[in-house]
């Protein structure tokens, strides 16, 4: 069996993972990951290795391709993940898989007990439900209060965001600065087509998601992710009550 495919992983359905590998899509990818191996590499030389230049992995496929980047080429960037206590099963179950892979260990960030315990006792266990405001007071108190305390002291992170995820990430940057944590921010991948991500995940056997064969694109915690229709938004099926305008938990949220 190859190790980089999980023996839990059903044979896939979603045609969107399977992309034909066709020798101009080969050269786009080869090309891609070229040019986001030399920016990692910058950064690298800019900022410094571990400790000083972060990594935040979501474990989509985009930070899939980023994870190989990094770990198969030796770069020293710290490569961190927030565990919000509510993640689905394949998620963790791909955490372990990519440890086991690359032989490393990952920092794995967990929100604070008293205030996951405060929010769920003052709003209920799925409030999030209720209203915007309490949604995002949720992904304040899981993801973002986790996120400073991964990004303090730190002078640069990257991210696997792309700019044709969502209208809430339209005109990424492939660098930017964070105002709101006080630091650089890289988007490798702010360019890379859907299709080029998979390319790169197919052509490299890099471990990917479980739930992405299920047709869920983009995936954070269990109770508010679902699969998506074909033809839908890839950004679809995070918080899909919600008004496409404000489908952000904070950790990318524009300034102004």
């Amino acid at each position: 069996m190859n190790a980089s495919v999980s023996p839990l992983r059903p044979a896939a359905a979603n045609p969107a993972t399977r992309p034909e590998l066709t020798d101009a899509l080969r050269a786009t990818v080869g090309a891609r990951s070229a040019a986001a191996l030399a920016l990692l590499r910058e950064a690298v030389a800019e900022f410094g290795g571990k400790g000083e230049l972060v990594f935040a992995n979501s474990f989509g496929a985009e930070d899939m391709v980023l994870t190989d980047l990094i770990l198969a080429n030796g770069l020293p960037i710290t490569i961190f993940s927030l565990d919000t206590g509510r993640l689905p099963a394949e998620t963790y179950t791909l955490i372990g898989e990519v440890e086991r892979r690359y032989g490393t260990r990952l920092e794995i960030y967990f929100p604070d007990a008293t205030a996951v315990e405060t929010y769920v006792r003052s709003h209920g266990i799925n409030a999030f439900y209720d209203s915007v405001e309490l949604r995002k007071a949720c992904c304040g108190v899981r993801k973002m209060a986790p996120l400073r305390r991964a990004l303090a002291g730190r002078k640069a992170w990257i991210t696997g965001l792309r700019a044709a995820q969502s209208v809430t990430r339209t005109g990424l940057a492939l660098r930017e600065f964070d105002a709101g944590n006080g630091l650089e921010k890289l988007n490798p991948l702010s360019e890379w087509t859907e299709a080029e991500v998979w390319a790169y995940i197919r052509i490299n056997e890099v471990p990917y998601n479980a739930l992405h064969d299920q047709f869920y694109p983009s995936i954070g915690c269990a109770p508010c992710t679902r699969a998506i229709a074909v033809g839908e938004d890839v950004r679809a099926g995070r918080w899909w009550w919600e008004d496409p305008s404000t489908k952000e938990c904070g950790l990318h949220a524009k300034e102004g």
